[in-house]
C-alpha cells in the first residue's frame, strides 16, 4: 500500500503529520541528548529570525538558564513535562520576547513547543492596570517617596534659581549653553518630583502616561549630553548607538522615558570603574503604527550575581546593605523603572555576572504620528540589526586580573588621574580613581595590596603629603614586582 500512495503521489502518515508541524502557529524545536538542535520547525525559525544555520546550535542559546544537562539527560526547569513554563526566549540578534513552553521527552530526543506570548501580554497588561490592587510595599513606598519628594523640591530650587540669575548677566555662548542644559534639567527633576507621588495612584489604575509627539533623537542627544561629562571624568569610554530606521519623531511619554534611561546609565556610572558604557537602542517589530523599541544599557562594571538579581526590581531592595553605605541611593529607582516599562506595555530584564559587568535592557512601544509618512503597508516589520558583542563585558575580568597588559596599562592610567585630581585638591574625584585602582589590584601581591591600602588611606583623610609619599611608595614597588 505505501508503495501504491508514494507512485500516486499521495503522503504517508508521518509526512502529513511533518508538513502540519512545519505550518504550527507555535515553536517547535527538536534538540537530542547533547542539547544540539535537530530541526526547527517555519515559525520558529520566523520568531527567532534564524535560518538554516540554527540547526546544530545549543537548545541553551534559545532558552538560557531553562535546561540543565545531568549525566547526558536534560532536566527540565518545569517541574514536570506536562507543567508549561513561562520563560523568554532569544533572537539570533539576542534580543528576547515571552513565551509559554512546554517539554515533550521520548528516547534520547526532546520536543520543545513555545507560543509567542508578547502579543497576548501586551493586552493582558492593559487590562490589569485598571485592577490593579494596593499592597502592603506598595503603601511603604509611596510614604517613602512623598517624603523624599518634599525635601528634594528645596535644593532644585535653589539651583534653578541660582542658574536662571547667572542666564540674567551671562554673554558667553558657551556657558549660556551649559546654564540652559542645567535648567532643563532642573525643569525635569520638578516634573519627576511633580509627578512621582502619583506611583501611588498605580494599584488603583489611575495613573495616566503623558503621550504626545517628541523628536526621539533629539531626546536621546540630551540623555548623552546630560551623562557624557561625568562619564569621561571617570575616565570611561561612552558609546550611543541609534539604529537608523527609528522614526525621528514618536509619541509616547518623553519624561518617563527619559527616567528610565538615565536611571539605568547613572547605575552604570555609579557601579563602573573601569572600561566602558555602551547603551544601544533599535526597532524590533512594527505593527501598523505602533513601534517596538528595545534599549540595551552594557557596562564593564562590577557585576550582579545571580542569586541577587531577582531583587533588583523589588522596592528599595539592593544587593547588599554595604551597596546603599558605599554607593548611596534608596534603592527605589528599578523599581519605578519596571513600573514604567511596564506601563508603556514592555517588560525590563538583567543579565549579568559577578565582575563581569551587566546589561539591563527593556522594550517598549511607542506610537506614529498621524502626520508623518511613515510605510505601514506591512502588519509586522522585523528589523536586522548588529547587536553589540555583550561578551565585551568579560573584558572587565582580563582587566581586572593582576598582571596583564590590560591591567598594568589601566592601573598607570588611573594613577595619572588620581595624582592630577590631587594636585588640584579635588578630593572627592581621587577617591574614585582609588576605588578603581583597588579593584585592579584586588588579586595582586600582597605587598602590592598593602602599597594600595597606605595610599587609599591617605587619600580619604585628604592629606596631600601622605598621600604623595604613599603615591610614591605604591609606584616604587609596582615597579619593583615588574608593573611599570
Amino acid at each position: 500500500m505505501p508503495d501504491n500512495q508514494a507512485k500516486r503521489g499521495i503522503m504517508s502518515d508521518s509526512q502529513i503529520v511533518w508538513k502540519l508541524i512545519n505550518k504550527a502557529l507555535e515553536m517547535v524545536i527538536v534538540f537530542d541528548a547533547g542539547g544540539t538542535i535537530t530541526y526547527a520547525n517555519n515559525e520558529a525559525r520566523r520568531l527567532l529570525q534564524f535560518g538554516p544555520e540554527i540547526i546544530g546550535k545549543n537548545i541553551n542559546l534559545i532558552f538560557p538558564g531553562v535546561f540543565f544537562s545531568e549525566k547526558n539527560e536534560y532536566t527540565y526547569k518545569g517541574a514536570n513535562t506536562d507543567e508549561v513554563l513561562k520563560t523568554m526566549a532569544y533572537r539570533s540578534n539576542r534580543t528576547c520576547f515571552a513565551v509559554d513552553l512546554q517539554v515533550i521527552s521520548q528516547d534520547d530526543r526532546y520536543v520543545c513547543m513555545a507560543l509567542d506570548v508578547s502579543v497576548v501580554d501586551f493586552f493582558e497588561k492593559k487590562v490589569n492596570q485598571s485592577e490593579q490592587s494596593a499592597e502592603e510595599a506598595q503603601t511603604v513606598k509611596t510614604h517613602f517617596v512623598a517624603n523624599v519628594t518634599h525635601e528634594l523640591r528645596t535644593p532644585v530650587n535653589g539651583i534653578l534659581g541660582n542658574t536662571r540669575e547667572l542666564l540674567e548677566s551671562e554673554t558667553d555662548d558657551n556657558k549660556i549653553k551649559t546654564l540652559r542644559l542645567i535648567e532643563r534639567g532642573c525643569k525635569d527633576m520638578h516634573s519627576i518630583i511633580n509627578n512621582i507621588l502619583d506611583f501611588s495612584k498605580l494599584d488603583s489604575g489611575k495613573f495616566i502616561l503623558e503621550n504626545n509627539k517628541f523628536d526621539f533623537k533629539e531626546m536621546i542627544e540630551y540623555i548623552k549630553s546630560t551623562h557624557n561629562s561625568r562619564i569621561i571624568e571617570k575616565g570611561l569610554q561612552f558609546q550611543i548607538i541609534v539604529s537608523p530606521d527609528i522614526p525621528q519623531f514618536v509619541i509616547g511619554d518623553e519624561l518617563r522615558l527619559q527616567q528610565i534611561l538615565n536611571n539605568l546609565l547613572s547605575n552604570a556610572v555609579k557601579f563602573t570603574y573601569t572600561g566602558k558604557i555602551t547603551l544601544q537602542i533599535v526597532k524590533t517589530s512594527q505593527i501598523k503604527k505602533r513601534v517596538e523599541l528595545f534599549f540595551m544599557v552594557i557596562d564593564s562594571g562590577i557585576g550582579i550575581a545571580k542569586d541577587d538579581q531577582d531583587r533588583l526590581f523589588k522596592s528599595f531592595s539592593q544587593v547588599e546593605a554595604s551597596t546603599t553605605r558605599k554607593y548611596g541611593g534608596t534603592g527605589l529607582g528599578l523599581c519605578i523603572c519596571k513600573q514604567l516599562v511596564e506601563m508603556m506595555n514592555g517588560t525590563i530584564h538583567v543579565e549579568s555576572e559577578k565582575g563581569k559587568g551587566s546589561m539591563f535592557s527593556f522594550h517598549i512601544w511607542v506610537d506614529l504620528p498621524e502626520d508623518e509618512n511613515y510605510d505601514i503597508t506591512s502588519t509586522v516589520d522585523k528589523i536586522e540589526f548588529q547587536m553589540p558583542d555583550i561578551n565585551s563585558m568579560n573584558e572587565t575580568s582580563v582587566m581586572l586580573e593582576y598582571g596583564t597588559k590590560e591591567n598594568l596599562d589601566e592601573i598607570n592610567k588611573k594613577l595619572s588621574k588620581l595624582i592630577l585630581c590631587v594636585d588640584m585638591e579635588n578630593w572627592e574625584k581621587a577617591e574614585t580613581f582609588m576605588e578603581s585602582i583597588r579593584q585592579l589590584t584586588a588579586d595582586a601581591p600582597r605587598e602590592i595590596k598593602s602599597a594600595v591600602l597606605k595610599l587609599k588611606m591617605a587619600v580619604q583623610r585628604n592629606d596631600s603629603e601622605k598621600t604623595s609619599e604613599a603615591y610614591d611608595n605604591f609606584v616604587n614597588v609596582l615597579s619593583e614586582s615588574g608593573g611599570e
